[in-house]
């Protein structure tokens, strides 16, 4: 779930950043790559028997209070209040309505649907791009992969399986829809936020912030009472922590640091691979039926992606 993050100043200009070294970006992205493919299953196991809102919010709340102690142990400066704002609209966007919008959808759509809907995650990036004050028009090329990707969810969402039944809740489609729009209007926004020089600190506090507003519409919709930590089972609780060290600590990290220090045509490429991973784990560990047309609606979707990311990054070359 791409864009590139310029810490925005508070008083002063920052210094540039020093460039990272290659085999540190090439780690981030494969964490990026293959465990937010393996994610989608983990979510799907761990809402088994726990609420999704308060399973999302307290691997984040979790993994976001780790990061923020380590990082102020460290000595790092209080972060100021400017900052703790933005961090919470961030948080808010990427964690409660996108994260968080996964999670519930999960439970009306298999594993690997949900990961070929969020595919088309940087369609929309590059439109809410163009579309924010002084945004940049997108080639002609944009608007055909814009309509090749709603042709796929539309596929997806009239799919039925091999007993003639609709493969796929309507609603859940619609919340996913609504759950990629929110990760990709964080993501655009977070270019331009005001956020501290030191990235796991600024992670730590967008982890806190936005796992709060997902506990807190938990709350609101009535999980609590469906919230019995003796009924957990050993499968759900292995996930839940998976996500939180793996998903949340690891996976969510190197997202959001890619998002600082490459473009955004490449952090993008994510949504090529995360797909495969998350159809092959569904079909292998949850026999998740995978028909023609969802085939087809996978293909019309990264075919989208793919024509519109390499032609932002050969517009970005010139």
């Amino acid at each position: 779930m791409s864009a590139l993050i310029s810490p925005a100043p508070v008083a002063s200009a920052p210094s540039r950043p020093a460039k990272p070294p290659l085999w540190l970006v090439l780690t981030a992205f494969l964490a990026v790559y293959v465990i937010w493919g393996s994610t989608y299953l983990g979510i799907h196991i761990a809402i088994q028997t726990m609420p999704p809102f308060l399973m999302a919010g307290g691997r984040f709340v979790i993994a976001g209070f780790f990061l923020y102690g380590v990082m102020r142990l460290r000595g790092v400066a209080r972060p100021t209040r400017e900052q703790w704002i933005d961090a919470t609209v961030i948080g808010a966007l990427l964690l409660l309505g996108g994260n968080g919008g996964v999670s519930w959808a999960q439970q009306y759509v298999p594993s690997g649907v949900t990961a070929l809907v969020v595919a088309a995650t940087p369609l929309w990036m590059i439109l809410i791009d163009w579309l924010r004050p002084a945004g940049r028009r997108p080639h002609g090329v944009v608007f055909v992969g814009l309509a090749l990707g709603f042709a796929g969810v539309t596929v997806i969402a009239l799919s039925r399986d091999h007993g003639g039944q609709r493969l796929v809740d309507p609603v859940g489609v619609a919340v996913l829809l609504l759950a990629t729009l929110s990760w990709a209007s964080g993501s655009v926004f977070s270019r331009h936020a005001r956020k501290p020089q030191e990235a796991l600190l600024a992670i730590g506090m967008q982890m806190i912030a936005g796992g709060c507003t997902q506990l807190l519409t938990g709350a609101a919709l009535g999980e609590l009472p469906h919230l019995h930590p003796s009924l957990f089972s050993h499968a759900s609780i292995v996930a839940f922590v998976y996500l939180t060290v793996i998903g949340s600590l690891v996976g969510f990290t190197a997202y959001v640091w890619l998002l600082q220090v490459s473009t955004p045509a490449r952090v993008a490429t994510y949504a090529y691979v995360n797909p495969f991973i998350a159809v092959l784990l569904g079909r292998l560990v949850l026999d998740e039926p995978l028909p023609h047309s969802v085939v087809l609606a996978g293909a019309l979707i990264l075919g989208a992606v793919i024509l519109i990311t390499v032609r932002q990054s050969r517009a970005g070359r010139r």
